[in-house]
C-alpha cells in the first residue's frame, strides 16, 4: 500500500469532528520530527472546547548567507464536520473503506488526504533534497470547519508577534473538480455578514392606521438593494454578492403588526470592494427610505488574491508535469483559512483533491487522485528549492 494512502487511512480513522484533534497532530507530528521539524503546539479556545494547532518548521541548511531564508508553508486542518444520520452511511464514516476505487471516510477528501500528501511529499523531497535553502512549514488546526476562532487566526497572531514571515503557503483544501489538479485557488472572496433590526409599532391588524408594519416599511428599500451592482467584479473575481439569508417579523399571530422585522444578509465581496464602502452604500439606502433601525455587522475574512508569479507559476508547472493538466484558477466558493494566511504571507493558493463529496454522506477520494496530488506537491517543493537556491 503506497504511504500515502496508508497514511490517510490512518487520519480518517480518527473522529476529530471540530474542535477536537483525536490525535491527528500528533500522528503527524511523529512524522515530521524525525526530519528535523521543531515541533510547537499551540493551544486556545475556552475549557471543553479547546483548539490544537501545531506550528512546525525544518530551517533550510544550505544556500547564501541572506539573513532570511524563503519560508513555504503546507496549511490545513485535522478536524471535520460532524458525520449526519450514521445509518445513512455505507460503511462507517471513521472506518476506512475501499469501494469501486474509491477511500470512503469523514475527512477523506476534506482534508486528511491533502494532510497525508503533505507529509509524504515532504519526506520524499527531503529524503532525496536533505540540504535545501527552502525552509519549510506546517501549520495545521483543528478549527477550520467550526468558528474559526481559535485556530489558524492565532496561530498567524503568534508568528506575526514573534517576527516570522511566510513567503509562499499551499492551504491543502480539496479545490479540484474532475481530476486532481485541473482547479486551484488563487484567492477567495471576503464574506460579511449584518443583522438589520427595523422598528415600527406594533399594533391590531385591523387598525393599521394605528400602527406601523416594519416588513412593508422595508420593503422598498429591500427591492432597491437587490437590484444594485456593487461592483463588476474584475479578472480574477465575479461581481461582489449581496443575499438576504432570514427574515423574522410579528408575534405568530395573524392578527397583530408586528412592531419589529430582523433581516440577515451576507455580502460575498471581491478586491474591487471594501466592508467599509459596503456598509456605508447599504446604510445610505436605509437613511433615504426613512426607516429608523440599527445594524451589527460580522466581517468573516476579507478577500484575497495572488496573481501569477513565482507560486503560481511553480504550481501550475508542477501539475502540468505530472498529470498534463493546465489548471484553471479560480476565486469561487467559501472561505477557508486562506484568508488568515493572506495578510501574513503575500503568495497563498489552495490545492486539494476533487471536492465533489465534502461534508456529504458518504464522502471519499479517488484512489487514484492521491499519488498524483503527492508528487505536485513534493515537485512543487523541489521547484522552490531551486528557486530560491538562484
Amino acid at each position: 500500500m503506497p504511504c500515502t494512502l496508508r497514511l490517510a487511512e490512518e487520519l480518517i480513522s480518527r473522529a476529530s469532528v471540530t474542535p477536537d484533534d483525536a490525535g491527528c497532530l500528533d500522528i503527524i507530528m511523529a512524522r515530521l520530527a524525525p526530519l528535523g521539524f521543531a515541533c510547537e503546539l499551540i493551544e486556545s479556545g475556552p475549557d471543553g472546547a479547546r483548539v490544537k494547532n501545531l506550528w512546525a518548521k525544518r530551517a533550510a541548511t544550505s544556500g547564501s548567507s541572506v539573513a532570511r531564508k524563503r519560508l513555504f508553508v503546507f496549511a490545513g486542518h485535522t478536524d471535520v464536520v460532524p458525520t449526519g444520520p450514521l445509518d445513512q452511511w455505507s460503511s462507517a464514516p471513521f472506518v476506512p473503506s475501499h469501494r469501486n476505487g474509491r477511500l470512503y471516510g469523514r475527512g477523506a477528501s476534506d482534508m486528511k488526504t491533502s494532510l497525508a500528501a503533505f507529509v509524504v511529499a515532504t519526506e520524499e523531497f527531503l529524503a532525496k533534497s536533505p540540504d535545501t535553502a527552502l525552509s519549510i512549514g506546517f501549520l495545521l488546526t483543528s478549527d477550520e470547519e467550526g468558528p474559526a476562532v481559535d485556530g489558524t487566526v492565532k496561530v498567524c497572531e503568534a508568528l506575526t508577534a514573534r517576527g516570522e514571515r511566510m513567503d509562499y503557503c499551499v492551504v491543502g483544501e480539496p479545490t479540484s473538480v474532475e481530476r486532481t489538479g485541473d482547479m486551484i485557488k488563487n484567492g477567495r472572496r471576503g464574506t460579511m455578514s449584518g443583522k438589520l433590526t427595523v422598528k415600527g409599532v406594533q399594533g391590531h391588524i385591523a387598525y393599521p392606521h394605528l400602527a406601523k408594519n416594519p416588513i412593508h416599511l422595508v420593503a422598498p428599500a429591500l427591492a432597491e438593494l437587490v437590484g444594485i451592482e456593487w461592483d463588476p467584479g474584475n479578472a480574477f473575481f465575479p461581481p461582489t454578492t449581496w443575499q438576504v439569508s432570514n427574515m423574522h417579523g410579528g408575534t405568530g399571530a395573524s392578527n397583530v403588526i408586528p412592531g419589529t422585522v430582523v433581516i440577515d444578509f451576507n455580502f460575498r465581496f471581491s478586491t474591487e470592494s471594501t466592508p467599509q464602502g459596503l456598509q456605508r452604500r447599504l446604510e445610505e439606502v436605509l437613511v433615504r427610505h426613512g426607516l429608523d433601525f440599527n445594524m451589527q455587522w460580522v466581517v468573516g475574512g476579507l478577500p484575497f488574491l495572488t496573481t501569477p508569479g513565482t507560486l503560481v507559476n511553480a504550481v501550475r508547472d508542477a501539475i502540468r508535469a505530472e498529470t498534463g493538466l493546465e489548471t484553471q484558477l479560480s476565486t469561487t466558493g467559501g472561505t477557508s483559512d486562506g484568508r488568515f494566511i493572506a495578510q501574513v504571507c503575500p503568495q497563498v493558493i489552495e490545492l486539494g483533491p476533487p471536492n465533489a463529496t465534502i461534508h456529504k454522506i458518504d464522502e471519499y477520494v479517488a484512489v487514484a487522485d492521491i499519488e498524483p496530488l503527492k508528487n505536485i506537491y513534493r515537485r512543487l517543493l523541489a521547484t522552490l528549492s531551486q528557486t530560491v537556491s538562484a
